[in-house]
């Protein structure tokens, strides 16, 4: 199965959804018919065992094809990732979701971002709560920026019990559980139809088993897999916008000038700064994704600054070239372009990355002869 197939289908009503900030059901139905929405599922589970590599071009063809899909996707192909690489699910739970696996999309999205705590990866405890009464938690909180939930099956719902110390993990609520309300406030610039909206949770029970604890360790896994995954993605929405660029060039053909403008040196060599950005950035992206497979400590953050920022600068460059036209909602690029714009986003954000790198290397300047080669 060639993944361009895959690029077609999804792309074919990308617009439509995007247009009307509806879930894309019909596109995650096609990446499930495609056996890729388990691609991670580990070997021993009976999966194809997919590593970041794989992950890394699947995501940039689904990026192509409707970006919002992909988003969903990559959520769920990085929960099996990390189950895979280091079980934290109980068994039994974890069978229920392969069991709906094989029936049809079963979508898992870890929520963690807070109204008032924010990402989690800046610091602070969740103020979602997770109360002890009998063999159940009652869990209590208000999750926002949940991607996919109107249609999650599974929720790893990142909060505390009410312990004292408290202890921090995600409580696992299968989606529809009572107590659980999707409240559709979505309304956003780019990735409109990944319906991100807040989730209420009131009440809810969850057995005791269903709160776990992240692996010690585990941290670095999800840097990788985050920054590397989803720069993926946008490297794949700023091919989308190259190839309607080149077409759009071909078709082109301004009547002073009787021929296209793909014929001019001007948008030749525009052409050719977009190109240099994202081959560079792809090779850069799918190299660390096979060095971390190989075992290799990787610099994903990097990864993903060079990767998005590249992204982001092919699409500017894309608009500016052919000036109205590429601003009419009538043609993709304006879509590609609030959709890359979303790169920015997704932790590690630019300035984490740029901070850590700095220390690192002014650390390194101080002990000279310990980094010598």
């Amino acid at each position: 199965m060639s993944l361009d197939v895959v690029t077609a289908e999804l792309a074919a009503r990308a617009a439509e959804h995007d247009r009307d900030a509806t879930f894309p059901h019909d596109g995650i139905a096609v990446v499930h018919k495609h056996g890729l929405l388990t691609a991670t599922v580990a070997a021993r589970y009976g999966g194809e065992g997919a590593g970041l590599a794989r992950t890394v071009d699947i995501l940039t063809a689904l990026g192509a094809g409707d970006p919002a899909v992909a988003l969903v996707t990559a959520m769920t192909l990085f929960t099996h990732a990390a189950q895979a690489r280091e079980p934290s699910w109980p068994e039994h739970l974890y069978a229920d979701l392969l069991a709906a696996s094989r029936a049809g999309p079963a979508l898992v999205n870890a929520l963690r971002v807070e109204p008032e705590l924010g990402t989690p990866a800046r610091g602070g405890l969740p103020a979602t709560v997770g109360r002890r009464d009998g063999s159940s938690y009652v869990l209590d909180g208000h999750k926002v920026f949940s991607t996919g939930a109107v249609a999650l099956s599974w929720m790893a719902v990142w909060g505390r019990t009410d312990e004292d110390p408290p202890r921090v993990g995600s409580f696992l609520v299968r989606g529809g559980s009572p107590g659980v309300r999707i409240e559709p406030t979505w309304d956003h610039l780019g990735l409109r139809a990944s319906r991100s909206d807040d989730v209420h949770l009131d009440g809810v029970r969850v057995p005791l088993d269903a709160f776990v604890h992240s692996p010690a360790g585990r941290g670095a896994d999800l840097t990788a897999w985050n920054a590397l995954g989803l720069t993926a993605l946008y490297l794949g929405v700023a091919a989308a916008a190259r190839d309607w660029l080149i077409g759009f060039l071909h078709e082109r053909t301004p009547a002073a000038l009787g021929k296209p403008l793909a014929t001019l040196p001007r948008f030749q060599a525009a052409v050719g700064e977009i190109e240099a950005l994202l081959v560079s950035a792809s090779a850069l992206v799918r190299a660390q994704a096979a060095d971390y497979d190989s075992g290799l400590a990787v610099e994903a953050g990097i990864g993903k600054l060079v990767g998005t920022r590249a992204a982001i600068g092919a699409v500017e460059r894309a608009v500016a070239l052919i000036g109205n036209n590429a601003l009419t909602r009538r043609n993709p690029l304006e879509c590609h372009l609030r959709d890359v714009l979303c790169a920015r986003i997704h932790t590690p954000q630019d300035d984490t990355v740029l901070a850590a790198a700095g220390q690192a290397a002014l650390s390194r300047s101080l002990n000279p002869k310990e980094h010598t080669p």
